[in-house]
């Protein structure tokens, strides 16, 4: 059901608003909405401009919580708001040290990882870094060549070159070494190996020692920063363990507090002149038993001054929607907020929809094993994960056992059980003018015209909640369509139970002045609204637009009404499929293979069960909801959500 709303306006000295925020506000669901914009007749209103305090502390603390151990869940909230903004900044200080000194050591590390990648190729080479750097009559060139280019290198030019070339490692790619050349030949010497595109490659003369001792210096340094760094990081955790409890509850507080501050940003303030004080304006919804406590608790209080608007959805329009629906309900309030949530005006159709959602996929999918594993693990998968759907495969469960002993199906054995009512494959009735038809088939269409008939009155509740006279007495939906379809319904029961069907003379007033009401409901309703439009259109194409609509009216009850076929149509069609899982099983003939048989009831709950499961929605959403349900509400969003309070 929807929960009455009531309009708060809260005021008080603009110091204390904060204060009212942590005991009052925290406490209650309040949609708060913008004083500013909502109160438009009050005079001398302003935005407040101040800057939310709590914001980068707050943040520092999540930052830090981030890093505590997921064991320790230790909660300190014994701390003032001075102590834990001098926490926050003295923990910030020392992370700021330590997480400096980290970058430093890792800037170094990359720095020897990076000198590293440059001395690793020439590692093999037998040669003094120092010493051959600094020749005076020789010059040495380190670098690479490409593979191919290496090759025509050594095949034509070697000979004939006055250098050296001694080969360091090499990779698919590329060969890695150094040439040595007189510097007479230097000139000489390095065009050639330009022309071979060898790349060459700067060598620091820092190293003492060769390639291979230089590159054990770089790992040792590596391995030593390395280890610095994990010291560090470790003197972090420790200083977030050694603060551990007074981070969490830190964080704790400072996100109640960042949130009461941002109230402001949907509060107004009251400027008053001869240096009085200021005052704050607060706001928004809050529900009828709500609304009771709040006032209770605060009549005493003599810096809060709350006053109850009444009809204020006429000036600031509707109300938002809150639902409260019993435990048993409240999973089938994703159907309705997937649809879209009811206005104030309309009923809430979860309890409807659970109850017909739940019957109508039971009776679809009737069987007293499948059921039974629908419901355990569903309902398992919703006291564990709080998951709404599975809350409704497991309701849904429980009506699919129960037309599974209706229908004597066990796993798809139908010679385990005696059914209490009916097989769905075999059961056959005779009907006047039509012959043969399945049981089921004629049940689910008297199903389907008994629920239309609901909707209908549901749809004029609807009307009279809203005070739509038009929609209530003229509509399709309304008092005419539910008479119309009502004598109709009546009239096609009584022939095909062998009654006499009524009178021409009933015919004509319970069928023709519905029609009649149809075809002139909107002059009708600007009659009984007293709004005397005049007819834009001509008669002629007011009567030809009545001629479609009409039509269109009579096709969809004939839709609707055909629609609820399905429901017999997947009963019969399920007891056909586990047949077939039967069959491949060797069930059938005595020799079972569990295997398949196993496998074949999990492919059948599983397919089957979703394909049900979206039937059921779409005869919800279109046969139903379209009758009598706009789903036009907004959803109530109160500043502190219900699992915050206190």
């Amino acid at each position: 059901m929807i929960v009455k709303m009531k309009f708060l306006s809260i005021s008080g000295p603009k110091n204390d608003i904060d204060r009212v925020c942590e005991v009052y506000l925290s406490k209650y669901e309040m949609q708060l909405e913008n004083a500013a914009a909502e109160l438009k007749t009050t005079d001398n209103l302003q935005p407040f401009v101040e800057v939310n305090p709590y914001k980068e502390p707050l943040a520092k603390a999540e930052q830090f919580s981030a890093l505590l151990a997921d064991e320790d869940q230790r909660i300190d909230v014994s701390m003032n708001q001075e102590d834990m903004l001098n926490l926050i900044r003295d923990v910030n200080h020392d992370y700021l040290d330590l997480v400096e000194k980290k970058e430093l050591t890792k800037k170094q590390v990359d720095e020897y990882k990076e000198k590293l990648l440059i001395m690793e190729p020439f590692r093999t080479l037998e040669l003094d870094m120092q010493k051959s750097l600094k020749y005076k009559y020789m010059k040495v060139r380190f670098g690479r060549v490409d593979v191919n280019y290496y090759k025509r290198l050594e095949k034509y030019l070697f000979d004939d070159l006055n250098a050296v070339f001694i080969e360091g490692t090499r990779n698919e790619n590329y060969v890695y070494g150094c040439y040595f050349v007189s510097n007479a030949d230097s000139s000489k010497v390095d065009s050639v190996f330009n022309s071979l595109h060898f790349e060459r490659i700067a060598i620091p003369s820092e190293y003492i020692g060769t390639p291979e001792q230089a590159c054990e210096e770089l790992e040792k340094a590596i391995e030593e920063k390395q280890k610095e760094i994990a010291e560090i990081e470790k003197q972090i955790r420790e200083l977030m363990a050694k603060n551990a409890a007074k981070l969490r509850g830190a964080k704790r507080r400072l996100e109640e507090l960042s949130t009461n501050f941002d109230v402001r940003k949907l509060a107004a303030r009251i400027e008053e002149g001869d240096n009085k004080e200021d005052y704050y304006i607060l706001c928004g919804w809050m529900g009828e038993e709500d609304v009771k406590k709040f006032l209770a608790e605060s009549k005493n209080d003599d810096k809060v001054f709350v006053v109850v608007e009444e009809d204020k959805e006429k000036f600031f329009g509707e109300p938002p929607t809150k639902l409260k629906n019993p435990r048993f309900f409240k999973p089938f309030e994703m159907f309705i907020r997937m649809y879209g949530l009811p206005a104030n005006d309309e009923i809430d159709p979860t309890m409807f929809v659970a109850l017909t959602y739940t019957f109508i996929f039971g009776a679809m999918f009737g069987d007293v094993g499948q059921g039974l594993c629908l419901f355990v693990f569903g309902g398992l998968l919703y006291l564990i994960k709080k998951i709404n759907l599975a809350g409704i495969i497991s309701i849904a469960g429980l009506f699919s056992t129960f037309f599974g002993f209706m229908f004597g199906s066990i796993f798809g054995f139908e010679d385990v059980i005696q059914a209490h009512w009916l097989r769905p494959v075999d059961a056959m009735t005779n009907l006047p003018f039509i012959g043969q038809l399945n049981t089921v088939f004629v049940v689910a269409i008297a199903f389907g015209m008994g629920l239309n008939i609901l909707v209908m009155i549901f749809n004029v509740i609807n009307a009279v909640k809203s005070h739509d006279l038009e929609n209530m007495l003229f509509s399709h939906n309304g008092i005419a369509g539910l008479v119309f379809y009502g004598f109709l319904v009546l009239t096609i029961v009584l022939y095909m139970t062998g009654h006499k069907v009524p009178g021409n003379i009933l015919m004509v007033i319970f069928l023709g002045v519905p029609v009649l009401l149809f075809v002139f409901k909107e002059p009708l309703g600007n009659l009984v609204t007293k709004q005397h439009k005049k007819m834009e259109e001509g008669k002629v194409m007011f009567f030809v637009q009545a001629f479609f609509e009409l039509f269109e009216t009579m096709l969809s009850y004939f839709s609707n009404t055909i629609s609820y076929v399905r429901i017999g149509a997947f009963a019969v069609s399920h007891a056909a499929m586990m047949e077939v899982v039967l069959m491949l099983s060797g069930a059938s003939a005595g020799h079972t293979n569990w295997i398949v048989f196993v496998l074949g009831n999990v492919l059948v709950c599983g397919l089957e069960g979703l394909v049900v499961g979206i039937q059921v929605l779409r005869l919800e959403y279109y046969e139903m909801f379209s009758r009598f349900y706009k789903g036009t509400g907004r959803e109530f969003k109160p500043f502190h959500s219900q699992s915050d309070r206190k």
